[in-house]
């Protein structure tokens, strides 16, 4: 029986609901409720106009319908009265297959066919910056290599603690807060769950660290590449497969604890790569992070070559304990829907047909890939990912057709408004109009 809203706001002393969507564009729709009507709303939807949010659909279109999800519900930890829910949107009584978390739910079903759940934990990596975007916030947060700079982490104390502590007031169990490879960037930790369950912590979490940033006179921002000769901000993957209680990854006989089935979905991942890059790596600065030169640390921290290895960072996908892998390709700005639904589809083309992933590589991939000239390269542009995803049958038939036309045809919309004012080059500064539309993904 699904949970009563109305009662629990009550109980709770909840006066407002935030019911929330996710776009195409990974951008956090909201209508606030007031808990006297949340009943209604539980039924039958808080109602939105397509049109007007990133969805291909018209100005002719009816309603849709924002349904809350009851199980999401959070009661935010700063502002206790509001209970923040994300939803699945509806439309003529069917739910909208281009709505990114209705994208996730129907890879899980395909997944839970083979009595499988996906498990997985993403680490948001997110600058603290300029409130006009211009350098970071802290002026002595200076060195070449600043990570895990104790100096820099506790001069934020007070913001990271409050974040910390609202995680764990929400029991998400947060282990671990860092200062990350940037001068200015961070990175704070919980514990991995149900894949649905971490992409609503995962937009939630966005909304939370850029909200509390702005109580504190700061901007977080998860933009890919906010600063040329800095490290960009990933979104690694954590992953593995379970049935019931039992972890399907692991592997105790294997070198690097994996099986046969783990490797099977790696190698979904790996065959499909590129095209996923439109989903994982989906905006125009993207691309200044993938395929990147060294950083002012001394490296990029992120993969150009489509390959696997053990608990090595400069490989696409590391091993780095037994029973799961984790998944680099991922940058700040990837739809947390669509991060975790692109994985299981992958995943799932990978387990359907027995996917090789082909030779684990031990090397430095940021020195020695000269010598792997026959590796698949990841896009060097959104432009081409879009083309990937454009030509890949297999996630056409994972998404559905109109689901991938919608994408591709809304994301060339928007790279058509990029080059009629810029022209894309690593080697130049970093747009005006990147940072205009990317600062605050």
């Amino acid at each position: 029986m699904s949970k009563d809203l109305s009662k629990i706001a009550k109980q709770k002393k909840i006066k407002y609901f935030l019911i929330s969507f996710v776009d195409l564009f990974g951008v956090l729709r909201s209508k606030l409720v007031p808990a006297q009507a949340i009943a209604e709303m539980q039924k039958n939807g808080a109602g939105f106009a397509g049109f007007a949010t990133w969805l291909d659909m018209t100005p002719a279109d009816t309603d849709m319908f924002a349904i809350p999800d009851p199980n999401s519900l959070i009661q935010i930890p700063w502002k206790r009265e509001v209970g923040w829910l994300a939803a699945d949107l509806w439309m003529g009584g069917k739910p909208v297959n281009a709505s990114p978390r209705v994208m996730l739910k129907q890879q899980i079903k395909q997944l839970s066919k083979k009595n499988l759940q996906m498990k997985s934990g993403v680490e948001c990596e997110y600058f603290l910056i300029s409130q006009d975007g211009s350098s970071i916030a802290d002026p002595r947060d200076i060195q070449s290599k600043p990570c895990y700079d104790q100096s820099a982490l506790m001069r934020r104390y007070d913001l990271i603690k409050e974040i910390c502590d609202s995680m764990i007031e929400m029991d998400w169990n947060p282990y671990q807060n860092d200062h990350e490879d940037a001068n200015g960037q961070f990175e704070m930790n919980w514990d991995y769950d149900d894949c649905l369950v971490t992409a609503d912590r995962h937009v939630f979490f966005k909304y939370m660290v850029k909200s509390l940033a702005e109580k504190h006179g700061l901007r977080a921002t998860f933009m890919p590449k906010p600063f040329q000769n800095l490290t960009g901000n990933g979104c690694h993957a954590h992953v593995s497969l379970w049935s019931g209680e039992t972890n399907k990854f692991l592997e105790v006989g294997d070198r690097y604890g994996l099986s046969k089935l783990a490797y099977n979905f790696l190698g979904g991942i790996m065959k499909l790569a590129q095209p996923l890059s439109a989903f994982f790596n989906p905006t125009v600065n993207s691309y200044r992070r993938i395929n990147a030169p060294p950083t002012k640390s001394g490296a990029s921290w992120s993969p150009s070559s489509i390959s696997y290895s053990g608990n090595n960072r400069t490989h696409m996908i590391r091993i780095p304990d037994p029973g799961r892998f984790e998944l680099r390709l991922m940058d700040g700005s990837a739809n947390p829907y669509l991060l975790q639904a692109g994985v299981i589809a992958s995943g799932l083309y990978g387990l359907n047909n027995k996917s090789d992933p082909g030779e684990l590589l031990t090397c430095n991939m940021y020195t020695d890939y000269k010598k792997y000239p026959n590796l698949k390269k990841l896009p060097n542009d959104i432009e081409e990912s879009l083309r990937e995803l454009d030509d890949c049958k297999e996630l056409r038939e994972s998404f559905g057709e109109s689901v991938i036309n919608s994408y591709i045809k809304l994301k060339n919309m928007e790279i058509k408004e990029f080059n009629r004012k810029e022209v894309f080059n690593k080697k130049r500064d970093i747009s005006d109009w990147e940072k205009n539309n990317t600062l605050d993904c």
